[in-house]
């Protein structure tokens, strides 16, 4: 059998492709290895920025794993000097956001062994009446409903992406579908935005309101509910014209007759362990118990003979163990930037590249996200990017005469709206790695919020104004 000459020409772009997905990375570590330690960063900090470096530009082409990724950087923190000796490079292994995680897959699995998801399934199947427009509209509210009873985006996530999977499968809809990915996409990209309009809603809130100031639940809301909530509605309609030619999909016109049959007693007891670790987290404010704790209480009674609903095997089978590495090993590399000092190398840097602006407060303010967006898009873990940048940007709006709590509510919007790669984003990072979803189709779309984010940033000001925080003092 002859090749023509279009398959020799197919298989010698695959070649070139290949080749610079490998080198690509590879020139941005030695280029950043290599140069002249600049004025101000120690060289422990140069090989932390290298190592992220390299380590963003794997993530965005996916020459390896994701999960590899993060194991390859842990190793070369190691090797070339970015921490200071073994435990620091391992630093994220022994943080409770990763042992969170553990627990909410262990939730989600649950939910969907136990012929829950599928219930809620047949349920949302009955509502959109056969329409996935409509599915896609119930799906963006149930983001911002459900924070109020869920408000871990993580967790929500882990639950409702078994949910829309079933929902999928019941409509012979396949992984590399447009609306699959639009579904999929909204959940690993704009579900947490419903999380960061509540103080309780999840890790975001939490570090921003204790460096921005002392909050009320009620003023956290009055004041983030409306960025938020207008990111997640303009980008839920931008993700649709994205995917548009998945929702004219036909599908069981008689779906929404299904019947779900008598609920199980597994599905009570998988029920019921949601329902009390989501109280437990919705009550932190009386108990203190850091969300992982409430996790892991859950993933013991799933686990536990006679009242559980897995057992031990299927935990090892269906966890999806990369998704543990990959948040453990970003928040290692967002650590030794920052105790590296090249994370605060770099923001002040930005910062100090726009002082010329201080004239103009608008132009000042745009400037100063889109620094902020910048040290986002090269610090994937979102604690560590407020921590460094809303202490920066708050000093630098104060210094030039702006409103320093409006300048650090802005790097917040900034920072927690867009998704830059699958890795970038606790809460999404194991609903890409379910689907069939492209870095490069993330990164797309992470930039089209990062322009929603500052659009909205500014949209926003006349009303911050209105309830007493003016730009401008």
């Amino acid at each position: 059998m002859s090749v023509g000459p279009h398959s020799s020409e197919s298989d010698a772009h695959r070649a070139v492709t290949t080749a610079l997905r490998v080198l690509a990375p590879a020139v941005v570590f030695a280029a950043l290895m290599l140069l002249p330690t600049p004025a101000g960063l120690t060289p422990q900090g140069q090989a932390a920025l290298a190592v992220m470096g390299l380590a963003v530009v794997l993530w965005a082409t996916e020459a390896l794993h994701i999960a590899v990724t993060g194991i390859v950087g842990i190793v070369l923190l190691i090797l070339v000097g970015g921490v200071s000796d073994v435990g620091a490079a391992l630093y994220g292994f022994s943080q409770p956001v990763a042992y969170f995680l553990i627990g909410i897959l262990t939730l989600g699995m649950a939910v969907h062994r136990s012929g829950l998801a599928e219930r809620v399934s047949i349920f949302l199947m009955r509502g959109a009446g056969g329409s996935p427009l409509l599915l896609y509209v119930q799906m963006l509210f149930s983001f911002a409903a459900l924070t109020f009873a869920l408000p871990s985006a993580s967790t929500r996530g882990a639950i409702l992406v078994h949910i829309y999977e079933q929902v999928m499968e019941r409509w012979n809809i396949s992984q590399d579908h447009a609306f699959h990915k639009a579904v999929m996409m909204a959940l690993g990209s704009l579900n947490r935005l419903g999380s960061t309009a509540l103080l309780a809603g999840g890790v975001t809130p939490v570090v921003a309101s204790g460096l921005l100031g002392d909050f009320s639940w009620g003023r956290w809301f009055v004041l983030m509910s409306v960025p938020f909530y207008a990111s997640l509605i303009i980008g839920g309609a931008l993700l649709f014209l994205l995917y548009r030619s998945g929702f004219r999909v036909q599908v069981d016109a008689d779906s929404h007759f299904l019947e779900a049959g008598p609920i199980t007693a597994v599905e009570v007891r998988a029920g019921a362990i949601a329902l009390l670790t989501a109280l437990l987290w919705f009550t932190d404010f009386a108990h203190g118990l850091h969300p992982a704790v409430p996790a892991l209480i859950a993933l013991c009674m799933i686990l536990m003979p006679g009242i559980g609903v897995l057992n031990w095997r299927d935990l090892e089978q269906g966890l999806g163990w990369g998704n543990f590495i990959v948040i453990a090993s970003t928040l290692s590399l967002a650590h030794a930037l920052v105790g590296s000092g090249a994370a605060g190398w770099f923001s002040s840097s930005l910062v100090g590249w726009i002082g010329g602006l201080s004239e103009n407060p608008a132009l000042f303010l745009l400037a100063l996200c889109c620094c902020a967006a910048l040290v986002r898009a090269m610090l994937p873990n979102i604690a560590g990017y407020l921590a460094l940048v809303i202490p920066v940007a708050m000093a630098a709006g104060e210094a030039v005469g702006l409103n320093p709590l409006v300048c650090g509510m802005a790097i917040v919007v900034i920072g927690d709206t867009p998704v830059y790669y699958p890795a970038g984003s606790t809460s999404g990072v194991f609903i890409f790695e379910r689907a069939a979803v492209k870095a490069s189709e993330v990164i797309r779309f992470g930039l089209i919020m990062t322009v929603v984010a500052l659009g909205v940033v500014f949209l926003t000001l006349p009303y911050w104004n209105l309830v007493g925080e003016p730009l401008v003092r």
